[in-house]
């Protein structure tokens, strides 16, 4: 499930879920893999960071993604879902800020 780490306490960190949900979890509990969760309604997954491309898929709200790439300037992001990879729109996303860059 994908959580925003908000702060940190030696081993610990607080974390935060989409629904906004806080508590404490060590560190070990945690893997590196970067993940989101698609927002509000059904969203297309494009074959390139561009509306106009094909569409791969049909994502429902809630499905978990993995994050590919999430380039800081760009507003799409390359994820995996149900076996497919694609561009969504990075404001149909949860889990990666509009600042930040994924590599």
């Amino acid at each position: 499930l994908p959580i925003e780490v908000i702060a940190e306490f030696q081993t610990w960190r607080k974390v935060r879920d989409h629904q906004g949900t806080q508590g404490w979890v060590h560190q070990t509990m945690l893997d590196g893999e970067r993940t989101a969760i698609v927002l509000g309604r059904t969203r297309t997954l494009r074959a390139e960071a561009s509306s106009d491309a094909r569409a791969l898929a049909r994502l429902e709200p809630d499905v978990i993604v993995r994050i590919a790439v999430c380039p800081k300037d760009g507003g799409w992001c390359r994820v995996r879902a149900a076996g497919f990879e694609g561009w969504i729109r990075r404001v149909e996303l949860w889990g990666v800020r509009k600042d930040e860059a994924v590599e």
